[in-house]
């Protein structure tokens, strides 16, 4: 059956209405220590906020061992009516604790599999107990300008789960680097379809070229992170987006906040957080695309990329 896997039970890809692609409410990583998303409190004032101003689906791309609170995504989810799609996967090696990365490396496939069939791991223990809910995507990431070994590695495990299981697989580009080298690894030699990967910040390395190289193969490409003033996000975003509308590619973007420090969030912490993509986002990109296009980045694309044939 074609469903979007979420944290309350497969749900119709139409069900979803205005989806945030890509954000996190809890997310740790070694790289940004004191920073961290571990408040449950703050995470469902975050949500409220979103839902109050017409969100309903979040998609948190926070994978394994990376501090994703899984336990409390279920009662989030209830709580404030958004439904939320949690993720299994692995990140660059550089956000993880000493350790965690070596107990996992030789049975990574076996992990997101059983973490997208059977239930999430609790306490981002690879040994820990099952939840009552499963992943709905495998979240893992490419590296600066190159994929290095360990990314290598962990693309061949998300091959392998998504040909197992069917589900979509949506890649952190580091600083929009390297997209089309993470297309040749997945799809030419692995042989995931296209329309199963989803490219996440592609806003970081507005290179209207290469975006049109990834959109000519049919992948998703998610523009995230919004109002990062060191990136090159809002003041190119319309820029980039039109000209994939313009090149027939509008029914192939994804739109997402990417919230990964206290600090960025709007609810507590001062930042634009969820809120930013229909408060700010939204109104400044239908000025030059129109409402109905906006819509499809928010509602008709999002029901497509997350909704699979699950095996």
């Amino acid at each position: 059956m074609t469903a979007v896997r979420t944290v309350l039970g497969d749900l119709a890809g139409a069900d979803l209405g205005v989806t945030n692609s890509h954000d996190h409410l809890f997310f740790r990583s070694a790289l940004l220590p004191g920073q961290e998303l571990d408040d449950v409190a703050a995470a469902e004032a975050e949500l409220r906020g979103f839902a109050d101003l017409g969100g309903r689906t979040v998609v948190q791309w926070t994978p394994f061992g990376l501090g994703r609170r899984a336990e409390a995504l279920p009662e989030l989810s209830r709580a404030t009516g958004v439904t939320v799609v949690a993720a299994t996967g692995l990140h660059r090696a550089a956000h993880y604790a000493p350790g965690l990365v070596d107990r996992v490396r030789d049975r990574l496939a076996d992990l997101f599999v059983g973490e997208l069939t059977k239930g999430v791991l609790a306490g981002d223990d690879p040994d820990g107990a099952v939840l009552p809910f499963r992943a709905g995507l495998i979240k893992i990431a490419g590296a600066f300008h190159d994929l290095d070994a360990h990314a290598r590695h962990v693309l061949v495990a998300a091959a392998e789960a998504h040909h197992s299981t069917g589900a979509p697989i949506s890649v952190h580009l580091e600083h929009g680097t390297a997209p089309l080298d993470v297309l040749h690894v997945l799809h030419d030699s692995l042989g995931v379809p296209p329309q199963r990967i989803i490219l996440g910040h592609l806003n970081r390395s507005p290179d209207l070229m290469v975006h049109r190289q990834v959109a000519d193969t049919g992948a998703w490409l998610a523009f995230d992170g919004p109002s990062r003033a060191n990136h090159a996000t809002d003041w190119r975003l319309p820029e980039s987006l039109v000209a994939l509308v313009a090149a027939g590619h509008g029914g192939q973007v994804l739109l997402g906040g990417d919230t990964t420090t206290a600090q960025a969030r709007a609810a507590t912490g001062g930042g634009p957080g969820m809120r930013f993509l229909l408060t700010t986002l939204r109104p400044r990109l239908g000025h030059d695309l129109g409402e109905d296009q906006v819509t499809r980045f928010l509602v008709d694309n999002p029901a497509r990329a997350f909704a699979v044939d699950w095996r």
